[in-house]
């Protein structure tokens, strides 16, 4: 009720009840704590069973929560597998945002900018989207919202009437890593387990433990935004999702479609409005996300995005496989770092589709080198093997690449591959054997590039539809790096 008075009459009025519901109804929306490791990929989490790896804040979110156990990237590369998340949309509909460093075009909507209509605060903590230029492609702030010194600077400014929508990023795990941290922070490096496509040599353990220094540290800080969250009553009215943006900095993972480069962790804690403690087997993506957020806090989910909101998921009351729908999930790669022959732009194109049984994979330039070249006169940026970040077990690799003894670890990570590939999860978990030419497997791969490539028909990729040699060709906006 509001009073005016003019001269001797007195005139009352009433806000527009609607305008209150408006109001009220924005402020029961959830808050979304949205938490992203740099290069953190399953199954790198105590809850998971990883023997070594020290996951707290992780693993109390899945207890108080839900656990996802089949969680997708859309890319195995930072800007593209982002800029996919940001927006609901595979990468290869997202032009120049298919690569590494390149920008996201301003037409392109995000999930924080729809909400941010819609009422929110909006922010970001380090590494949001990217890396990339955003000038190029008509921004002038990063599509995951306005930067903030950290989260304690976020809630300090936020209006308190408002939900939020935060971005919690960091740099971890991602490379260099200090030698040595993992084994001087106590972790016994001899129980690390060594998968199968990676020499298990003291080398490569005391590496993979630096690795899991970092993801406690990420860890850490997840768990201080938790707290930061609990002091001002806030906790069980967020959304918070914690996750990596593709597999670990290793060979044969990062920039690789294999679970190791395109598998993620994941967990979701919504206080009291999802059943707890469950694990879910169905197969989500990254493009899931977008329209997920947007179901929750009851804004419509745009016609462009091509991912399916997993809210039923997050409210039912099952565990393990649940929605039939969900059985299998795609995955690809563009262009990471321009590693090919001078003169060639392009990257190592290729596409996959991963069911509970089978990963399948349609490598479309099988002439060039899908992790770079290893004669760095002849490669583009001058970097031997560029698309696999450097580091020790980088180095062992391709030290020992002619002995007999880890030769074929180079073979699996470095060497050219064929137009196909089929791997039998249930007797090769670890996806070694390429089983796409064995006649007994010529059906299941039949069927599965059939799918794959409908799949990729209905949401217009260019590598099936025509046009896709243009991926070779945007701008890449990094520089060179060193060995």
């Amino acid at each position: 009720m509001r009073t005016l008075f003019l001269g001797i009459v007195v005139l009352t009025f009433t806000l527009p009840s609607f305008a209150k519901d408006l109001s009220n109804e924005i402020r029961k929306r959830p808050n979304i704590l949205f938490a992203m490791a740099d290069d953190w990929g399953w199954p790198h989490a105590g809850v998971y069973g990883d023997p070594v790896v020290k996951t707290p804040t992780f693993d109390r979110i899945a207890k108080e929560g839900v656990l996802f156990n089949h969680a997708f990237v859309s890319s195995p590369s930072c800007t593209p597998s982002r800029g996919a998340l940001l927006t609901g949309q595979w990468h290869w509909r997202l032009e120049e945002n298919a690569n590494l460093w390149s920008t996201l075009q301003a037409k392109f909507q995000t999930y924080p900018q729809m909400l941010h209509k819609a009422g929110y605060d909006i922010g970001h903590w380090r590494k949001a989207w990217g890396p990339g230029r955003l000038k190029p492609g008509g921004r002038k702030q990063d599509p995951a919202g306005p930067r903030f010194r950290n989260f304690q600077d976020f809630l300090d400014r936020r209006d308190a009437e408002k939900p939020f929508c935060f971005w919690l990023g960091a740099f971890d795990p991602h490379r260099p890593y200090k030698k040595g941290s993992g084994k001087a922070a106590g972790m016994d490096i001899d129980k690390i387990q060594v998968p199968g496509y990676l020499p298990n040599h003291e080398t490569i353990r005391s590496d993979i433990a630096d690795y899991y220094f970092e993801v406690q540290r990420f860890d850490s800080d997840v768990g201080h935004a938790l707290k930061l969250l609990e002091s001002i009553g806030e906790l069980d009215h967020t959304v918070v999702v914690m996750t990596g943006d593709h597999g670990m900095p290793f060979p044969r993972c990062k920039s690789n479609v294999y679970d190791s480069g395109c598998r993620v962790p994941i967990a979701i804690r919504w206080g009291k409005n999802i059943p707890t403690g469950r694990k879910i087997n169905d197969f989500v993506n990254f493009v899931d996300l977008a329209p997920t957020f947007l179901e929750l806090s009851g804004e419509k989910i745009p016609d462009a995005m091509t991912g399916k909101s997993f809210l039923s998921l997050l409210k039912s009351k099952e565990s393990g496989w649940i929605d039939p729908s969900r059985n299998f999930t795609l995955t690809g790669k563009e262009r990471h770092v321009p590693s090919q022959e001078k003169g060639n732009t392009g990257g190592y194109p290729s596409r996959a589709i991963r069911t509970k049984d089978y990963l399948y994979i349609r490598n479309f330039k099988p002439d060039r080198w899908p992790n770079g070249m290893l004669d760095a006169s002849k490669a583009h940026l001058g970097r031997r093997l560029a698309d696999c970040d450097s580091g020790p077990s980088k180095n062992f690799i391709v030290a020992h690449r002619t002995d007999p003894a880890f030769a074929k670890f180079y073979d699996l990570a470095f060497a050219k591959r064929p137009a196909e590939e089929l791997f039998d999860l249930k007797n090769d978990p670890d996806q070694l054997r390429n089983v796409a030419g064995v006649k007994s497997y010529r059906t299941v791969k039949s069927r599965l590039w059939k799918k794959l490539e409908n799949e990729l028909r209905k949401t217009s990729d260019p590598r099936v539809i025509g046009g896709g040699d243009r991926f070779d060709t945007y701008p890449y906006y990094g520089g060179a790096p060193k060995d």
